[in-house]
């Protein structure tokens, strides 16, 4: 009796997300810790000295975290109402923090009450942060002015009141002290140097600035509004580079990473994009349970964190490296080796002793075997199967009708049964690489169970959505076959043009030709 042989099952291709080296580095963290906040998270900042804690606002209070902590080292809230924009100074020591009153408050990390207090403003302030000389702030607030701040004697420099609108985010320069830059919702950023009395750039975004970031460099200047994220030269007076849109809704936050070759930006549509700053395309996603307001990556990459709208903080820390080197017991010489030698070949009068391969067979295949028709269809029948690998099923159907079983493992089948099959068959019949099958089951269990039609409502309401699915693939089948016709009808006429155009050109190069032997 010859060895039972198990069904092929058809391998189709999937068309899967390309893996590249950015796609394995994103997806290097950890499974994300979720910490609740008592309202929106308006602003995350990383330290940018060790041990790389990081600052949330949220609501009325600031609140301190360790890199691997999930409750807040330390909290200010010295504040009445809400606080915005909790930035760190180049060196760690002091943060700079604006609220809904209009007031700017300067804390040291190492106390509690505010070392100074900034009042200049009539409206909230939402933009707050250090010169990188680190004895000047600059602020921005709903009443449209731009001011900046001596630390030492808490006093107003210059207030700018260029913006027609709200400002809503800002930026310094890293390479000028003098240099900051504000993004507003009168659509415009505008950069303003200390030394001047009005602004030295403006540049028109086009929707609301949500917000603004410069590359370390200084010479590229990156804002976000709307669903735009547009780059511009600085040292070009403001010349536009590139504008992507790849968000659905207002991008809210950007962020750099550690060695400045890719850009991340968040926004209400849930995702966090990554893009290459040399070909600025999106080289990764991540995927959020609500809309994110603001986002930070801690200065080696080692921790992204995320704040969205319902006030949940979501940090993801990188996972360690792996050991390559990992301490395994050393194998054991074949017993071969010690007759024969390591280097010894077989050859030709040796006689060969391979060990057989146990072949493990499937359930549906031990069934095929036996001759049990319809229970090996009941098992790949089952949801796992037909919704994860409906290959299989397709491949056991197609099996048993070239068995001449298919019509008796079919039939005598309940209602419950019935519904299945019309389900699935229902659904994928459709699919190009299972139609020549289903369609052949599709008439069987129509003829089968004929009879049966208007006793049981779900089996009508099967054979219903089965005549529905069949109808518009039909329907889309005769537009590609009028399609076709057009195309193969331009394409007519494209060969015809040029076939004319190619015997002018020869017509008239034998005329030339005649022409000339006669001048001769």
């Amino acid at each position: 009796m010859a060895a039972y042989k198990p069904v092929v099952v058809q391998a189709c291709p999937k068309l899967g997300e390309k893996i590249t080296q950015d796609t394995l580095y994103w997806r290097g963290y950890k499974t994300p810790v979720q910490i609740k906040e008592f309202g929106a998270v308006n602003k995350i900042d990383f330290s940018p000295v060790p041990p790389y804690n990081y600052a949330v606002t949220a609501s009325s209070r600031i609140h301190i975290y360790g890199r691997y902590s999930q409750e807040p080292i330390k909290t200010f809230s010295r504040f009445r109402d809400a606080a915005y924009c909790a930035t760190y100074r180049d060196d760690g020591r002091l943060l700079a923090a604006g609220s809904e009153d209009g007031g700017i408050r300067l804390f040291d990390i190492s106390g509690k009450a505010p070392l100074r207090q900034f009042e200049g403003h009539t409206k909230p302030v939402h933009v707050v942060g250090f010169l990188s000389d680190k004895y000047r702030i600059f602020s921005g607030g709903d009443d449209y002015s731009s001011n900046l701040w001596d630390i030492p004697s808490a006093t107003e420099i210059i207030s700018y009141s260029e913006h027609t609108d709200y400002v809503r985010c800002g930026c310094a320069s890293k390479v000028n002290a003098d240099v900051f830059i504000t993004g507003s919702y009168d659509h415009t950023v505008k950069l303003f140097d200390a030394r001047t009395k009005s602004s030295v750039m403006t540049i028109e975004h086009g929707h609301p600035v949500e917000s603004v970031l410069l590359f370390p460099s200084g010479g590229l200047l990156v804002s976000a509004g709307g669903r735009y994220v547009k780059i511009w030269d600085v040292l070009k007076g403001g010349q536009l580079l590139v504008s992507l849109k790849n968000h659905h809704k207002t991008v809210t936050c950007l962020c750099l990473n550690s060695s400045g070759q890719r850009l991340l930006s968040g926004s209400l549509d849930r995702h966090v994009k990554i893009y290459s700053t040399t070909s600025y395309k999106v080289v990764h996603s991540f995927n959020y349970a609500t809309s994110i307001l603001s986002l930070a990556l801690s200065p080696e990459d080692e921790t992204i964190v995320v704040g969205m709208t319902n006030g949940v903080l979501n940090v993801k820390h990188r996972k360690p490296e792996e050991k390559n080197e990992k301490s395994q017991k050393k194998r054991q010489p074949a017993y071969r080796t010690y007759v024969k030698g390591r280097t010894y070949m077989p050859k030709q009068e040796d006689f060969c002793v391979s060990k057989p391969v146990k072949r493990v067979l499937r359930k549906y295949d031990k069934l095929l075997r036996s001759f049990q028709s319809s229970k090996a269809l009941d098992a790949v029948l089952e949801p796992p199967i037909m919704l994860h690998t409906p290959e299989v099923t397709v491949a056991v159907m197609q099996e048993l009708h070239r068995r001449g079983t298919l019509r008796s493992a079919l039939a005598g089948r309940d209602e419950k049964q019935v519904n299945l099959l019309l389900t699935f068959v229902a659904r994928r019949v459709i699919e190009p690489r299972f139609t020549p099958v289903l369609v052949t089951v599709a008439d069987m269990i129509t003829d089968i169970y004929q009879p049966v039609v208007g006793q049981s409502a779900i089996v009508d309401k099967q054979f219903l959505k089965l005549q529905e699915a069949i109808g518009k693939e039909i329907d889309y089948q005769e537009e590609l076959l009028e399609v076709l016709g057009m195309m193969d009808t331009l394409f007519a006429t494209f060969t015809k043009k040029k076939d004319t155009c190619l015997e002018e050109n020869k017509s008239n190069g034998l005329t030339e030709i005649i022409e000339t032997n006669r001048n001769y």
